[in-house]
């Protein structure tokens, strides 16, 4: 049931003022001219500018959109890695009232043709290394009329059968940079990301410039940006606005660091440039964090990270990670979020009042997402709708909202079954304790079945992770004959460590912390676990795999 809206005697606020996102980066030119916007491009070079140079090249963009044909509503789709280009891209569309589309290029052929013609986009701008992952559905995309290529090089040296085809420097080259922009009303759409698709076909989420505006406010005052921080960019630019960082570094006059395209089984670049320019505020999951520890481990140049923040999601970051990090300096901060919540809604921060718990407890107080931001509603609500006691044992499903919460999916029937009353449903099975810190046990469709009983995979991951000779650990529940599900675990040991570790070594070092009922029944070692579009462990794929594992007997 929605609530009444009390209308109180009238304020003389400037309330028609529009919460327009190109005026974050109107902002930074205006007050941080000078600061550095710096790309890693792909031959390693280093292409720098300030945030003035950036405006002025937003402006003719924006213009030459518009000579595109590019009108107000319009969604006009990107497919990029991490670059100033894609920086620019998602204030020059909005600017003038379109809607940038984020598009992932490592969902499926078919997940793809689906978001691009779901949203009905009528224009793309493609990396040139991305062409081919729009080239085999080019025949398929029903409303694109053009494409836009982002490249360093001349149009001649560009092979490529999509069409009609322009160039990215070559229409900012024939505009105007100059721009008086226009007044949006906030409430409008500015970008769209659709989920990663574990069940179905992606779901719409459309965010307004209201939602991400705000959104930009508590990103920065949540992980206490400055001019004085160097942010850099690893989340994909191309999912729900990489976590937002990158609005957060202008709006505060930060530098504003892009790694380029990148790979987790080569972190070296990263670590590189991590370095190098001094970061000190950055996100991740830990599929691409756990990677980086491991090279800097092997630098023969011990580096100082002594003030890096590391904003960690995705899924629960291991103990052993937050700690290994910690030895350089760097502090790993978990946070929580969603496509549908924009996606900043906990964020794990130790509240002076427990700061005199014993360091174990508070290195475990770490693992919990974390305390609500202002600005969103939680509540975890048992079967019956009603909350469970915050007591820190109690389960239920994690229900939020709030101004950059979704309300809904575009255009999707699916709707009717993620919301309620205004709040949307996350799946999240959850506590809350006595002191307001969430933990999410597990996503409910992961929790494993045994006996009757639930065992949670993410707390045995986390401990098989904290073993020394461990990389990588995922759990799944498979049927069983006789107890319904049981825990099969797959483990990526380290280098040094292939070959020499066993089950039962693992089996015997998380035993102290489960009870033997909960233990996996089997330790399957791998060289690779499957992992999603956005770096989670495909659980979903695993499942399929392994179906009949514990049939077979």
């Amino acid at each position: 049931m929605e609530p009444v809206v009390l209308r109180g005697f009238p304020s003389t606020s400037g309330d028609d003022c529009q919460l327009n996102v190109i005026k974050l980066l109107q902002h930074a030119s205006r007050t941080f001219p000078e600061v550095e916007v710096v790309t890693r491009r792909a031959d390693g070079s280093i292409f720098r500018y300030n945030y003035r140079e950036c405006y002025r090249r937003v402006q003719k963009l924006a213009n030459a959109l518009r000579k595109l044909g590019v009108k107000p509503g319009d969604r006009i789709g990107a497919l990029d890695w991490n670059t100033y280009r894609y920086f620019e891209l998602y204030f020059a569309v909005s600017g003038i009232g379109a809607v940038l589309l984020q598009v992932n290029p490592r969902i499926s052929f078919a997940e793809r043709t689906y978001v691009i013609n779901h949203s009905e986009a009528e224009l793309l701008f493609v990396c040139e290394d991305l062409i081919p992952t729009i080239e085999p559905i080019a025949e398929e995309l029903k409303t694109v009329k053009g494409y836009v290529i982002i490249t360093d090089k001349t149009p001649r040296e560009v092979k490529t059968k999509l069409s009609p085809l322009y160039f990215y420097e070559e229409i900012l080259e024939n505009a105007e940079d100059e721009l008086e922009w226009p007044v949006i009303d906030e409430k409008s759409a500015y970008s769209a990301c659709y989920t990663s698709g574990t069940t179905g076909m992606p779901k719409g989420v459309y965010y307004s410039h209201r939602c991400i505006y705000l959104h930009t406010l508590m990103i920065a005052l949540a992980t206490e940006i400055t001019c004085r921080d160097v942010v850099m960019q690893i989340v994909p630019m191309f999912h729900a606005q990489g976590w937002g960082l990158f609005f957060a570094a202008p709006l505060m006059g930060a530098k504003l660091v892009f790694p380029g395209r990148y790979a987790a089984d080569q972190p070296g670049p990263l670590v590189d440039l991590l370095i190098s320019k001094k970061v000190t505020v950055t996100a991740g999951a830990p599929a691409i964090f756990m990677p980086m520890l491991e090279y800097i481990r092997k630098l023969d140049k011990r580096p100082d990270l002594s003030g890096l923040r590391m904003l960690c999601g995705a899924t629960e970051p291991p103990l052993a990670m937050m700690k290994g990090y910690a030895e350089y300096g760097a502090e790993v901060i978990h946070a929580y979020g969603a496509t549908e919540t924009t996606p900043l809604v906990l964020i794990n921060r130790l509240k002076p009042s427990l700061a005199g718990l014993p360091d174990e407890e508070k290195w475990d107080l770490r693992r919990k997402q974390g305390l609500p931001v202002a600005g969103v509603e939680i509540k975890v609500v048992g079967k019956e709708g009603r909350e469970v006691p915050a007591d820190g044992q109690s389960v239920g499903e994690l229900l939020i909202k709030g101004p950059w919460v979704t309300r809904s999916y575009y255009n999707d029937p699916r709707t009717a079954e993620s919301f309620a009353n205004g709040y949307w449903k996350s799946g999240d099975a959850a506590t809350i304790d006595p002191n307001g810190y969430v933990k999410i046990t597990d996503r409910f469709k992961d929790l494993i079945k045994s006996g009757g009983e639930w065992i949670s995979s993410i707390d045995l991951e986390n401990a098989i992770m904290a073993h020394p000779a461990v990389l990588e650990a995922v759990v799944v529940g498979l049927p069983h004959p006789k107890w319904e599900e049981r825990p099969l675990a797959l483990v990526v040991p380290r280098e040094e460590y292939k070959n020499r570790v066993t089950k039962e070594e693992i089996i015997d070092f998380i035993r102290p912390r489960f009870a033997k009922w909960q233990l996996p029944d089997d330790v399957l070692f791998v060289n690779e676990i499957p992992k999603t579009s956005v770096g989670k462990f495909s659980k979903r794929m695993i499942r399929e795999q392994y179906r009949d594992y514990f049939m077979k007997g």
